[in-house]
């Protein structure tokens, strides 16, 4: 089973195949996805790369953590579950 890493402060031009492209120089990518704003549909400048296995996945996280990205410092690190969020509302 692989690994899912978050990757965060991207800039807003990264696209998912940026993501496969950088990330694959460490592995098989499974999925690399970026999160949008359901609105605009803009970047909201993180997103997630699940890595084919472990070591794979330390070795992203090594190599890119704290590197620049288009004038940006990305933070890479492991994925944290989902939390369990309260239904909410009025």
């Amino acid at each position: 089973m692989g690994k899912r890493l978050y990757v965060g402060n991207l800039p807003y031009s990264v696209n998912e195949q940026d993501l496969t492209e950088k990330f694959g120089a460490f592995g098989t990518v499974e999925t690399a996805s970026l999160i949008t704003d359901r609105d605009t549909g803009r970047s909201k400048g993180f997103g997630f790369v699940e890595m084919g296995t472990e070591s794979e996945a330390q070795a992203a996280i090594a190599e890119v953590n704290g590197t620049d990205y288009d004038g940006r410092p990305v933070t890479v690190n492991e994925a944290k579950p989902m939390k369990k969020r309260d239904s909410g509302g009025w």
